[in-house]
């Protein structure tokens, strides 16, 4: 029975990373580094493996799963001191042992299971993986004989100018009997001014043992060699992820119509026929149903479920939010904390208030509802099956809206008809306590200057009078004022 049980390598400080971060928890397409490595792990059957963590361990160890074993190197010196230390956590010293390292993620999980089948067909000690490089700098050689039976692998500063210019490289991960690993490093010394112990250099020493036998399995492709030791092959790194998650969806009948402007986590379902515009989103853990539609320039974080046949437009953010079937949102909205039911169309400007400074609520729109461009919904609200909301209109916060209701205003109030449909007018209403009945509506009439020209053809001709000839004024000359007498 093949038993292989996994050490995971991650206890290196990463200087070159000029970060605070411990290097195997730099993102990569939305998960830390590690995962990938537990992955690898994962695919080969290891239920149980066991992580070496040392700089940063406080902040790493909280974001493994609870089945991994955590073994501390507390002073690092060296690859090989890392598996003595991890060794002891190991289920008994049999079987094989497979050695990985956190700062590899572009290992295939077909390469690894590729790996270890090689390794058990052909009854090897040791295999180790393996690439051809145009360009090797920085890596440890593999040393081959006449015979081509490998010897050895040499750090690139160990090499001498003729070894540096072999082209295989050692990618890093190997496959080792457990006794033949045990047995090797404990004949291994210490080198360097730093006293460290290379793991690299165990394998001199197994090629040495009679009846030993160490082979090579090449990678399936170039780039998964990469390993990460700074930001440059960090970007590096990120971008063929990014690219295999693309192509991955693309085989699943997606449709991404620019992948160098398009950014998809890990993590991400798709259905088939959906369409991604360019400068695209979409973060771990959203859900895209069939033939939807998302971007340009949107962003789907996590928590974000969309049924089959959702519109998602341009400047769109979505985040915790679960999208009914045939649900629009063409422009520029943020949704959170929110639950939409299908049918539901959100109008340009709209967003849900969902934190309050202190806690996140959510927002729930009914089936059919009609959310008017700018509205701001105050969580926690309800607005229900068909009702409205008016353009511009802010709800507050527990003033639900009633199914079928229409709202408008800040803040927004409830109106007694539909805004596609007209007051009716009764046709009897009480004015002052009296009945009034309904006048019928009044003939339409011409308009007021043909009436007048109307009035003025009407009416009779009035005689002409004679005209009289005004009499001369005759001037009267004014008396003269008498003096009063005195008496």
């Amino acid at each position: 029975m093949r038993t292989v049980q996994a050490i995971i390598l991650a206890a290196g400080e990463g200087t070159r990373m000029k970060s605070e971060l411990p290097k195997v928890l730099h993102p990569l397409c939305g998960r830390p580094m590690i995962a990938y490595a537990l992955d690898l792990a994962a695919s080969a059957g290891v239920k149980q493996p066991v992580v070496v963590l040392g700089h940063g361990a406080d902040a790493v160890k909280p974001r493994l799963p609870k089945e991994v074993k955590v073994v501390i190197q507390t002073k690092q010196l060296g690859t090989g001191d890392a598996v003595i230390s991890a060794k002891r956590a190991l289920s008994g010293a049999a079987g094989d042992v497979m050695i990985l390292y956190a700062d590899t993620p572009l290992l295939r999980r077909t390469t690894v299971q590729r790996f270890i089948e090689a390794h058990f067909k052909a009854g090897a000690t040791c295999t180790l993986l393996t690439a051809h490089l145009a360009d090797p700098t920085g890596y440890g050689r593999i040393v081959r004989n006449e015979t081509g039976q490998i010897t050895g692998i040499l750090e690139e500063n160990e090499a001498t100018v003729a070894q540096r210019a072999i082209r295989e490289i050692n990618v890093g991960p190997l496959i080792c009997k457990a006794p033949a690993l045990t047995a090797a490093l404990a004949a291994v010394t210490p080198t360097g001014p730093k006293k460290e112990l290379y793991l690299t250099h165990i394998i001199s020493h197994i090629a040495q043992q009679e009846g030993a036998k160490i082979q090579a399995a090449k990678v399936e492709e170039i780039s998964e060699a990469l390993g990460i030791n700074s930001r440059t092959e960090l970007s590096r790194a990120i971008g063929v992820i990014r690219q295999r998650i693309v192509d991955a969806h693309l085989h699943n009948g997606v449709t991404i119509e620019d992948p160098h402007s398009t950014f998809i986590d890990h993590g991400v379902t798709i259905g088939a026929d959906s369409v991604i515009r360019p400068y695209t989103v979409i973060e771990t853990g959203v859900s895209i149903g069939k033939r939807c539609s998302v971007g340009p320039f949107a962003r789907l974080r996590g928590g974000v479920a969309l049924a089959d046949d959702v519109r998602v437009g341009n400047f769109v953010e979505l985040v915790r939010t679960k999208v009914g079937a045939r649900t629009r949102m063409h422009h520029m909205t943020y949704l959170g904390d929110a639950i939409v039911e299908e049918d539901v169309n959100i109008g340009a400007g709209t967003i849900t208030a969902n934190y309050d400074g202190k806690d996140k609520h959510q927002t729930h729109i009914g089936k059919g509802a009609f959310i008017g461009s700018d509205t701001v919904l105050i969580a926690p609200v309800k607005v229900g099956a068909g009702a409205v909301t008016g353009a511009g209109s802010v709800v507050p916060k527990a003033h639900d809206v009633p199914a079928k209701g229409v709202v408008a205003g800040v803040p927004a109030r409830p109106l007694n008809h539909r805004p596609s449909e007209k007051p009716a007018e009764p046709s009897a209403a009480k004015v002052n306590g009296h009945k009034k009945t309904a006048k019928a509506p009044r003939k339409k009439t011409a308009r007021p200057a043909v009436r007048k020209a109307l009035r003025l053809k009407r009416r009779p001709a009035a005689k002409a009078k004679p005209r009289v000839k005004a009499k001369a004024r005759v001037r009267v000359k004014a008396r003269p004022k008498q003096k009063a007498k005195r008496r």
